[in-house]
């Protein structure tokens, strides 16, 4: 197996955004428009948001007045930040299972949307943008205040929107509302744009053909070690050796055994469908299930306890359930805390070093917390994205995930990556990240807050 490649420059598309926007301008489109427009319907929502971060459809225009989403506007404007907002009645043409995700693909531009549907409210945003998590705190805000107005509410969202959300304004929004050059002028500015245009375009091409290359070899990479874990999971289903129709069996021991046999098909199944670095976490969160399902399986066998739930060995995660914390170092670094198998928490107190997983790379076998950055979804799917940091620091894989470039690349173990806030992105995005629910409770219909789509508003 080779070694994993260095991250890689992103492509500029910040530029292509300026250039996309310079033409938008030199056809006229890019004028300053109102914060509402005579037409109606997701379309016309969309164009509107190109436009201005501020839309009123006219049949709820009585909720924000014309005056107050221009000040609105602005003050989202003057602080550059990716904020659109919408004003909408509560309309057949405005589901609210999917007005979110719809919108933000009509728009095409990577942002933080927040829409007042009637008297709902409800906002998503691409993860590159703002963290699910932000994102529902400050709906929740929004929600507490059930008897405020439009204007209160969104200039509440808009505060806290505007202190967090990654990313800069749209150059499709403009500069202002001065009058455009004349015709001789549009038409070299406009031959200028162009050649800047494609000369841009071919620097995005090449560079996305470089982070497709470095992404394959990655997952080649992962492929290996995915293989390795779904074999001894495998394995492990064998030496139980447990038969439903075998005397004793009970249900409960069947239904362990059934989330076991699921867990190992879904991670077969999941390493075969995965196209990016990213996607090994679901396949590792998956065999971290099933190794739960047979030790508590285990147990009801022979009549032990039932087991915690507890993270998997750190060290190596086919050695199965950790048992203990234990302090531990790596060469050279400082002390924390991990959790450990039984062998390697004994092994760690008689001062001998643990049993830890290792991978190929150029420089010989290493443990794979000094394999580089690409092992990073692999470990967050058995450790989580929250804990492993703290457990990796001072190591090359937790000095990678710590870094401006792999955040960017690798954001929560296979959270978004892609155009920055206020770039371009069109219908290449997340809709995972635009799921969230409507209810007047302040929650998120099935806790997938701070997305793009259904739920209870």
């Amino acid at each position: 197996m080779s070694a994993i490649p260095r991250a890689l420059p992103r492509p500029l598309p910040a530029l292509l955004a300026a250039l996309f926007a310079a033409l938008l301008a030199l056809a006229g489109t890019a004028a300053l428009a109102p914060a509402a427009h005579a037409a109606s319907g997701l379309n016309a929502v969309a164009e509107g948001l190109k436009k201005s971060p501020v839309y009123v459809d006219p049949r709820a225009a009585s909720q924000l007045p014309a005056a107050d989403a221009d000040a609105l506007a602005k003050k989202i404007k003057d602080a550059g930040k990716p904020v659109f907002v919408a004003v909408l009645p509560n309309a057949p043409e405005f589901p609210q299972g999917t007005v979110l995700r719809d919108l933000r693909r009509e728009v095409g531009i990577t942002g933080l949307y927040a829409i007042r549907l009637g008297d709902k409210f409800n906002a998503g945003a691409d993860g590159r943008v703002m963290r699910k998590s932000a994102v529902r705190n400050l709906v929740d805000d929004v929600r507490r205040n059930a008897d405020a107005d439009a204007k209160t509410e969104l200039n509440a969202f808009v505060d806290g929107a505007i202190k967090d959300a990654k990313g800069h304004a749209p150059g499709s929004w403009g500069g202002g509302s001065d009058s455009g050059p004349g015709s001789t002028g549009l038409i070299v500015g406009g031959a200028v744009v162009v050649a800047g245009a494609g000369g841009a375009y071919a620097l995005y091409r090449r560079g996305k053909k470089k982070r497709e290359e470095r992404e394959r070899a990655e997952l080649d990479a992962l492929r290996v070690v995915v293989d390795e874990d779904i074999t001894a999971f495998g394995e492990e289903l064998d030496r139980l050796d447990f038969s439903p129709a075998e005397p004793g069996a009970t249900d409960a021991m069947r239904k362990d055994y059934e989330q076991a046999l699921d867990a190992y098909e879904e991670a077969k199944s999941r390493i075969a469908a995965a196209r990016r670095p990213q996607d090994v976490t679901a396949v590792t969160e998956s065999l971290d299930n099933g190794r739960f399902a047979l030790a508590t399986l285990a147990a009801r066998r022979s009549g032990a306890p039932l087991p915690e739930r507890r993270l998997p060995c750190f060290f190596d995660p086919r050695h199965g359930l950790s048992v203990a914390d234990v302090q531990w170092a790596p060469p050279g670094g400082a002390v924390r805390t991990v959790p450990a198998c039984q062998a390697d928490a004994t092994r760690i107190a008689d001062g001998l070093e643990p049993m830890s997983r290792t991978v190929q790379t150029d420089a010989g076998p290493q443990p794979y917390w000094n394999a580089g950055p690409a092992y990073g979804p692999w470990a967050g799917g058995y450790f989580g994205g929250g804990i492993l940091p703290a457990m990796l620091v001072g190591t090359m894989l937790g000095s990678m995930m710590s870094g401006p470039a792999y955040a960017a690349d690798h954001s929560s173990f296979g959270g978004d990556s892609g155009p920055e806030g206020g770039d371009y992105s069109g219908s290449d995005f997340n809709s995972g990240d635009f799921g969230g629910g409507w209810d007047d409770g302040g929650g998120f219909g099935g806790g997938d807050g701070g997305g793009f789509g259904g739920g209870d508003w």
